[in-house]
């Protein structure tokens, strides 16, 4: 009698059981929740669309080519300024900060209160950086003090001088999918392995004698870690761009101040290079990640075709960012930062760069699409680009490698800058700057992928 009761409670439990899920059916994986995407503090969303790409108007001085082509792009995320002196020295200082905190670890052992004890034995070696733990900058200063001696070789004159940037080198690696993708390295899978004679060019980073070294290598493609690049890149931006772009041009203080001092803070960053650009965005997606926030796309450069369509604002072929054909509103104030006349900088109110977000925004919301900084974009420059790009988030995209020549390390510059005359401040307009070149009118702003769009 007993049995038979608990038997009918086991079966009454396994029906109940069944209603709740079903059993040998086909439910999916219950490993991965719903997909959420983190909205992203201080980006616009860019609803997906399509436009006319391309220049409207051809300069009388420069050619370019009018190739217009109708266009679609997914929906994204960007960033509703350019990247200001104020968040891009928040790299900088994590990157500081990351070399103190190992100078400091190893000055003081396994057992430093800058680290976080593993709780593996033999995870020793991959010392983890307890951030919550400050780093006492003060005793810097104090003669004979262990922090003074660990973080000198951080400063000039055995640590009493200024901070060393050219030590201030962000190491980091991501998966280059425009090998994986070539034809001659396809997986096979019915053999489960790549096809023989598959192979990856890519570049290879060391420092030697405190200078950066690369060269570019060719190696095996036996499985997906062989796809990894990795790169070592100074972080602090070349502040002499300030005297080096403008010869007999008296602009010393820009040069001296313009990302340390304060008052600078809200201005858009300048003398960082595509490739610290690309380091930059490759730091803020891990930032986000070791913060424990879920994120499903990394943060990036915009492609030219989601920076040209975000800068017309759903205006399909929008010769400014601001919808008309002329550079001042009705009451005869400029629309943006750039140079009106010959030599009258100042009668936009501006003589160089100025705040981010100092004049109104597009229909999208984002400040600044034309004029203050040009924008570096991932991607690369070619004058016949748009007769070869797909019609459907068109891209003309090639990671350039060390070995590469100069010609392949062009990048499409977008937007114009406060030196320039309004031809360049065109959505469709298109200039281009070498990868590895920093200068004192080019800044960027980051995008990110959206889920299901």
């Amino acid at each position: 009698m007993k049995l038979s009761k608990i038997l009918s409670v086991i079966m009454l439990v396994l029906g109940l059981s069944a209603c709740n899920k079903p059993i040998g059916e086909l439910v999916g994986s219950s490993t991965f929740g719903p997909a959420k995407d983190v909205e992203p503090y201080g980006m616009v969303f860019m609803r997906k669309g399509s436009f006319l790409m391309g220049a409207n108007e051809q300069s009388a001085i420069f050619f370019q080519s009018d190739n217009n082509v109708m266009v679609t792009v997914h929906a994204f995320w960007m960033d509703e300024t350019e990247i200001t002196n104020n968040e891009y020295r928040q790299f900088v200082h994590w990157v500081r900060d990351s070399i103190a905190y190992m100078l400091l670890i190893d000055e003081e052992g396994a057992d430093s209160e800058y680290a976080l004890q593993s709780k593996n034995e033999q995870d020793e070696e991959n010392v983890r950086i307890n951030w919550d733990k400050k780093i006492p900058w003060g005793k810097r200063l104090v003669s004979d003090d262990p922090v003074s001696e660990a973080l000198s070789p951080m400063f000039y004159d055995g640590g009493y001088g200024s901070l060393k940037t050219n030590i201030l080198r962000y190491e980091y690696s991501w998966s280059n999918m425009e090998e994986a993708i070539k034809a001659e390295n396809r997986f096979d899978v019915s053999r489960g392995c790549y096809p023989k004679g598959a192979a990856v060019r890519v570049d290879s980073f060391w420092v030697e004698e405190d200078i950066i070294h690369s060269t570019t290598v060719t190696r095996p493609l036996r499985e997906p870690k062989d796809l990894l690049t990795n790169a070592i890149i100074c972080v602090y931006p070349d502040t002499t761009v300030w005297g080096r772009d403008f010869e007999y041009s008296y602009n010393d203080p820009l040069l001296s101040g313009y990302f340390s001092m304060p008052g600078y803070s809200d201005y858009p960053v300048v003398g960082v290079t595509w490739e610290q650009a690309h380091a930059f965005c490759h730091w803020r997606t891990n930032l986000l990640r070791t913060r424990g926030k879920q994120i499903a796309h990394q943060y990036r450069l915009p492609t030219e075709a989601e920076w040209e369509y975000a800068a017309r604002g759903g205006r399909r072929a929008a010769m400014y960012p601001w919808g008309d054909k002329y550079a001042r509103d009705t009451e005869g104030c400029f629309l943006a930062n750039f140079k009106p006349y010959r030599g009258s900088y100042h009668d936009d109110t501006g003589t160089a760069t100025l705040p981010v977000g100092k004049f109104k925004p597009n229909d999208f919301g984002l400040y600044d699409m034309a004029g203050n900084v040009a924008e570096w974009t991932a991607s690369s420059y070619s004058s016949i680009a748009n007769t070869h790009v797909h019609d459907l988030n068109p891209e003309f995209p090639y990671v350039a490698r060390t070995d590469d020549p100069d010609v392949l390390k062009r990048k499409v510059v977008k937007g114009g800058s406060w030196k320039d005359i309004s031809y360049y401040l065109q959505c469709g307009v298109r200039t281009y700057e070498y990868q590895n070149e920093a200068r004192s009118y080019i800044g960027f702003r980051c995008v990110r992928s959206v889920i299901g769009e």
